[in-house]
């Protein structure tokens, strides 16, 4: 674990953690609070909670060609810290949309405010890729676990107090405070220009249609020429269905199944419960990644998490159900750490941004889909129970695929990863 936080001595990834930080502060705190504000505001309708879930993540499939070209042309510094400001001027827009109550516009700048949001990670990514060396990704990997499960201890019960203590609009006035002290972050970073603007500078009147579009497809095209990359985007495709899926079924497990009359004070528990989880994982698997190939962990970890959501649907006492929320959480670090650490080793540097503009619209049209699937079907045709196996067989599939095909391609690329220039080539 020494060797983890030795990675702050860096000031500027150090700045560019804590902006992370209070990013996804900014972004958690609010949502849980807007989530329990619909449950008692629309009791009886339920959708409403799918479709805010919707508005977070529906706008990639509105930015989705423009985002990683964004990052990979222009000033990768300005787009972190502007998206931060942005989302802090639309959170005080939020705040007083809900006061009038009209839900077309509250949903509005959710959507809205999400669709700015998309432009931050892969900026963001593309710093910190350049900032570390190569043997520090899995270090970097290991910390976002930590934070993480630090979100999930904390997150949901910070949230819920705030939505139960100074109601929805304090906990989204949190979300814009966390966002502009991300912003000045971001801004204090020394970061040197090759780093910031891997491509050289470019302008916005440069940034024509043609252009962004053309860039997209070579990074469309790098992913797909990149075997590796490919296989592990069709895995991105299935990890997006159960981010979907878990956000909302949690919460409908304890209202409609386990403790209706107190699902709110259980969801602060089952905060607690998976947050404790990922923590002590992620410094068990912090300790123990070493020692095993870096596919073994992704496909092991997966594996072990998706039996253990299947047997989350035979779970009648809550008590039995944090049980196996813990042991959910405990060994899924493992897989994330993984592929945290894996993706910067085997792309290039220029392409980083296309790369994550290219995994983040596949995990949301999967989310999205996700989302409006279970809109639909439950509870007319899918139960609790119905939902938890899905999700399980979606996870234990992509683990058995992994296991089948990532061992013979991680040889093959232990070879020096081809540049950006060698694969668009290789394209045409």
């Amino acid at each position: 674990m020494k060797q983890t936080f030795r990675v702050f001595k860096k000031a500027d990834y150090t700045r560019l953690f804590l902006a992370s930080f209070t990013s996804r502060m900014g972004s958690v705190v609010g949502m849980v609070a807007f989530s329990f504000y619909l449950l008692d505001r629309f009791s009886n309708q339920p959708f409403y909670v799918s479709l805010a879930e919707m508005m977070y993540s529906l706008p990639m499939l509105a930015v989705f060609f423009i985002v990683g070209v964004l990052a990979d042309r222009m000033d990768r510094k300005k787009i972190a810290a502007n998206c931060e400001w942005i989302s802090a001027a639309l959170s005080f827009a939020l705040m007083g949309m809900i006061a009038i109550g009209w839900m077309p516009l509250i949903f509005m700048i959710l959507f809205l405010r999400s669709a700015v949001n998309k432009f931050f990670f892969p900026a963001e990514s593309g710093l910190v890729q350049g900032i570390l060396d190569e043997h520090e990704y899995t270090a970097a990997a290991g910390l976002n676990q930590l934070t993480q499960s630090l979100f999930n201890l904390f997150g949901s019960g910070l949230g819920i107090a705030c939505y139960w203590l100074i109601g929805v609009q304090g906990a989204v006035l949190m979300d814009a405070i966390s966002f502009i002290i991300s912003g000045i972050l971001i801004h204090a970073c020394h970061i040197s220009q090759d780093v910031r603007l891997p491509n050289g500078p470019h302008k916005f009147k440069d940034l024509n249609v043609k252009m962004m579009l053309k860039d997209y497809k070579d990074g469309l095209v790098y992913a797909l020429k990149h075997r590796l990359l490919f296989h592990l985007l069709i895995g991105f495709l299935v990890f997006g269905a159960v981010n979907g899926s878990f956000s909302v079924i949690t919460v409908f497990i304890l209202k409609y199944k386990l403790v209706p009359e107190t699902y709110e004070m259980w969801s602060i528990y089952e905060g607690i419960t998976f947050g404790s989880g990922i923590l002590i994982g992620s410094i068990l698997a912090s300790s123990i990644a070493n020692k095993f190939k870096i596919y073994q962990l992704l496909y092991g970890g997966l594996f072990l998490a998706g039996v253990l959501t299947g047997v989350v649907s035979l779970a009648n006492n809550v008590i039995v159900y944090l049980i196996i929320v813990f042991g959910v959480a405990l060994v899924l670090p493992a897989a994330n750490i993984a592929i945290g650490g894996w993706l910067p080793k085997i792309v290039d540097p220029k392409m980083m941004g296309r790369v994550e503009g290219t995994i983040s619209p596949l995990m949301m049209v999967s989310q999205t889909a996700a989302l409006g699937i279970i809109a639909w079907a439950f509870p007319k045709f899918l139960s609790i129970s119905g939902l938890f196996v899905s999700v399980s067989i979606l996870i234990v599939g992509v683990s058995v695929f992994f296991a089948i095909v990532l061992p013979k391609l991680a040889k093959e690329y232990d070879q020096p990863v081809k540049t950006e220039a060698e694969m668009a080539d290789a394209a045409y």
